[in-house]
């Protein structure tokens, strides 16, 4: 039987986007997980990116219940078209997208990343890298056959003959050696660093890593239970548990990840989580990088500190800030760094580190970005919070409106063709407007300097808004404004 995968899209209810495919686990079936993996290696076929010839494709997972089976149905379809499936275990995605880059093969991540334990996703990294979007009609368009009595008529495999094989553990213990490698063994000492663990897939590669570079590590809240941890849009439990075990630990620094371990979270001394945008470009000053790509809605200190001398604002999602980052190297910058909002740090150049060199990884990696802002307090001499306070004072708020289909976020921002639409909704509560910024979703930037950003999630069905206002306290107001207009035209 024949499956378009754009039309095997629409039937099954497991989108198939630049990020990879997400969906419903009980929608993500043996036949669908198997298909897109097929279609996706066929495209790297068609590119002239693979080959039969023994090829290995790297395949790695979250901690989520569902992420087993997926990995098999990932690793048959590899298999039965000829592959060597190589199962890196449970490990980060950064991890695995590592592994692929050094030996030159696919590398395959079934994560949901943040989203809820009932759903779950596959990540596909080309040879070269991240998939970007010139990449996706391609594979979508592609043509898979199946054997016939392969899967019954819910999409699970008839039989059982095959078997992932054991797990290599390569590519772990080559994402720790990046960072054991490149920084001395002592760079962290005297430092106390809580690591909150929750389900996060890198959580014991955390302490590892932070250990062996000197640190007193104590680990913190690890759950056998998936918990949803989301970088951009922060628990207001996990903002607690942070403040009260940095007052009962005295720590320097708590860290974290979301579940597949790509997208950092770091506190200040005083358990206070830092935005991701922040991070990024604390962590960019630290690596010394002179190209800055990120994301049109992260935080507009960027400009505003003079440390960085070509800056690109891209669409929101990795691959946009990749494809920037390539077109940076194009161009002749060097010292090429990314990052996103919810804290995922990219490179595209080789840093030199104490006389070593940090390698590039132009995927998101929550390592290296914790572990820059934590060297640049020690180089500093202030803690976390003093570097914050040097910064230009611009403060963002993000949140998010769960169970919001695409199609009715679309409504609303339809309804925003008119600047004067814009401002019947919203000139009573911000003012009037300055900028319009459709670069993705609507960024409205009003006389104040105040900012409203909207926008649909790109993989789940939320509708996301984001503020920046001058401070903390009127960021926050004029996001529980934003969030109570948005929700009435939800109606």
């Amino acid at each position: 039987m024949d499956f378009v995968i754009n039309d095997l899209m629409q039937s099954c209810g497991v989108k198939f986007g630049t990020s990879g495919a997400r969906g419903l686990a009980v929608e993500m079936t043996d036949r669908v997980c198997y298909t897109y993996t097929r279609g996706f290696l066929q495209y790297l076929e068609q590119t002239g990116e693979l080959t039969k010839n023994g090829e290995s494709v790297a395949i790695a997972g979250d901690l989520r219940p569902s992420t087993g089976r997926i990995m098999t149905a990932v690793a048959r379809a590899a298999s039965d078209m000829g592959y060597a499936p190589v199962n890196c275990g449970r490990i980060p995605s950064p991890a695995v997208a590592l592994y692929g880059l050094k030996n030159h093969c696919p590398a395959i991540m079934v994560t949901g990343s943040h989203i809820p334990a009932d759903r779950n996703g596959i990540k596909f990294n080309k040879v070269s890298g991240e998939i970007l979007k010139s990449d996706e009609s391609g594979i979508v368009s592609q043509v898979v056959t199946l054997q016939e009595g392969l899967v019954d008529a819910d999409g699970a495999f008839v039989d059982a003959v095959f078997d992932i094989p054991a797990e290599d553990p390569t590519a772990r213990a080559d994402y720790i050696a990046r960072f054991l490698d490149a920084f001395p063994s002592d760079c962290l000492s005297g430092q106390k660093i809580g690591i909150y663990q929750h389900s996060a897939v890198g959580r014991e590669d955390l302490v590892e890593i932070f250990s062996g570079l000197g640190a007193e590590v104590i680990p913190l809240g690890a759950s056998d239970t998936f918990i949803p941890v989301d970088t951009e849009a922060i628990r207001e439990e996990d903002v607690a548990l942070a403040r009260q075990w940095s007052q009962e630990h005295r720590f320097d620094t708590i860290l974290s990840t979301d579940g597949d371990s790509d997208r950092p979270l770091i506190s200040d001394e005083k358990g206070e989580w830092l935005r991701g945008d922040i991070a990024g470009i604390l962590a960019a000053h630290y690596l010394g990088a002179d190209s800055v790509s990120t994301p049109v809605s992260c935080n507009s200190a960027l400009e505003q500190t003079g440390w960085f001398s070509d800056i690109r604002r891209t669409k929101i999602g990795s691959p946009f800030v990749v494809a920037s980052m390539i077109e940076a190297v194009e161009t002749g910058c060097h010292g090429i760094v990314g990052y996103e909002a919810n804290g995922g740090f990219l490179t595209n150049s080789v840093f030199p580190v104490f006389g070593s060199e940090l390698s590039p990884l132009p995927t998101r990696d929550a390592v290296l970005p914790v572990l820059s802002i934590i060297l640049l307090s020690i180089k500093e001499g202030k803690p976390i919070s003093g570097l914050l306070s040097a910064l230009p004072q611009r403060f963002t708020v993000s949140d998010r409106i769960q169970d919001f289909p695409t199609e009715e976020s679309a409504k609303i921002l339809d309804r925003f063709d008119d600047p004067a639409a814009i401002e019947d909704a919203f000139g009573e509560a911000f003012g009037r407007i300055t900028v319009i910024d459709r670069t993705d979703g609507l960024r409205i930037t009003f006389e104040s300097q105040e900012v409203l950003h909207m926008r649909p999630s790109g993989n789940a069905p939320e509708f996301r808004c984001y503020n920046e206002a001058a401070t903390q306290s009127r960021a926050l107001e004029i996001q529980q404004t934003a969030m109570a207009i948005l929700l009435r035209l939800k109606g």
